[in-house]
């Protein structure tokens, strides 16, 4: 009988772990385990590689099916007896997922892109509204025309960087844990420019305005973020550009407030319209006439503060499914002067408001 112990067991885990359950506790017994923390420490460096073959027998699906149906029995013959090699393919696939910001291991460094580049770029509500095409100024580096992007003086031509050999990366071992990192002298490239452009000083690029069309869509709103791909910065070596991201603001417009797809505007009117009711016109937003207006109609009695909302003339929808609703809030405006004949009106009608009034108590009082 083998004397080995269990794998679930090494790995505290039942036979029915997931595949996920089992890589995030082998990530962390490693780390625990691991050699730096544990100097000197011979029974972590045996622990550690116990771990490593339960894992490597655990995480292959056939080795698992044989391992949970005929025990260690089954896989003699080798299956399952990882070696010091077997550590470090498994701890640099593991280290690869953990520290981010470094070059995923068995990556090819020459795949790497131009980073990408952010402006802005200010609207007006009708162009936020309706959308359109604009072309947007970009300052940055692009592409040198004399090496074509090299960086390398014409007649010559980058060379393979002697420290990484063209890898891109170097490696340092700690223990008997690899450590893969970019290449500090050609920083990932895999290349090297001895006898640099003039025009660009080996850089491949140089800066320069450029103009980018843009199309920004029909109810697009402030805060919103467009993507343009391949409009960032030039990669190095002839590597992919970048994106250009587009962040938008809306410039305020005196005639509206903006909320999403709704359109708030204020309509003045005098008492006596309010009071006798009356058709009013207010700004409307359309695409091509920039003077539109819509016709409210007021009732009689309509109050300051009052609500009209106009569905479907408010601004598209992102999703081209129609448009929101303009809502026309009334502002009734008392006069602040009055002539004499004015005044003298107002009088008469306060009387007549207050007969009224008095009238309409005595039919009240009589009717209980």
């Amino acid at each position: 009988m083998s004397s080995k112990r269990d794998y679930y067991e090494i790995l505290g885990l039942s036979r029915e772990c997931s595949s996920e359950e089992l890589r995030r506790v082998y990530r962390r017994e490693v780390l625990k385990h691991h050699p730096d923390r544990n100097q000197g420490d011979a029974a972590a460096e045996g622990r550690l590689k116990e771990l490593n073959e339960a894992f490597q027998v655990l995480s292959d699906e056939e080795k698992r099916r044989i391992y949970d149906q005929f025990g260690h029995a089954g896989l003699e013959g080798g299956a399952g007896q990882g070696g010091m090699g077997d550590v470090f393919s498994h701890m640099q696939d593991l280290f690869a997922e953990m520290f981010s910001g470094s070059m995923p291991f068995g990556s090819n460094p020459r795949q790497r892109r131009g980073a990408d580049l952010s402006v802005q770029v200010r609207l007006t509500l009708r162009e936020a509204a309706f959308g359109r095409k604009r072309e947007v100024s970009v300052r940055a580096p692009s592409a040198c025309g004399d090496c074509g992007g090299s960086g390398a003086k014409a007649g010559s031509k980058p060379e393979t960087c002697p420290q990484c050999r063209g890898a891109g990366q170097v490696s340092n071992t700690r223990g008997f844990v690899m450590f893969t990192s970019t290449c500090p002298r050609c920083r990932g490239v895999g290349r090297v420019v001895k006898h640099a452009c003039p025009t660009c000083a080996g850089q491949g690029a140089v800066e320069r305005v450029r103009k980018v069309n843009v199309s920004f869509p029909a109810g697009i709103d402030a805060g919103n973020r467009l993507r343009v791909p391949g409009q960032g910065m030039p990669g190095p070596s002839n590597t992919p550009a970048g994106d250009l991201y587009v962040e938008v603001d809306v410039e305020a417009d005196p005639r509206f407030e903006r909320d999403g797809v709704d359109l708030i505007t204020r309509a003045h009117v005098q008492f006596t319209d309010a009071a006798l009711g009356a058709q009013i016109q207010v700004p409307g937003l359309e695409a091509e006439d920039e003077e539109a207006v819509v016709t409210v109609t007021l009732p009689p009695g309509t109050q300051s503060g009052e609500v009209f909302p106009l569905k479907g003339r408010g601004i598209p929808r992102l999703d081209g499914r129609g448009r929101g609703t303009l809502v026309v809030v009334v502002q009734v405006d008392v006069p602040t002067a009055l002539t004499t004949r004015a005044r003298e009106l107002l009088e008469q009608l306060s009387e007549e408001l207050r007969g009224a009034g008095a009238t309409s108590g005595k039919r009240a009082a009589a009717a209980k």
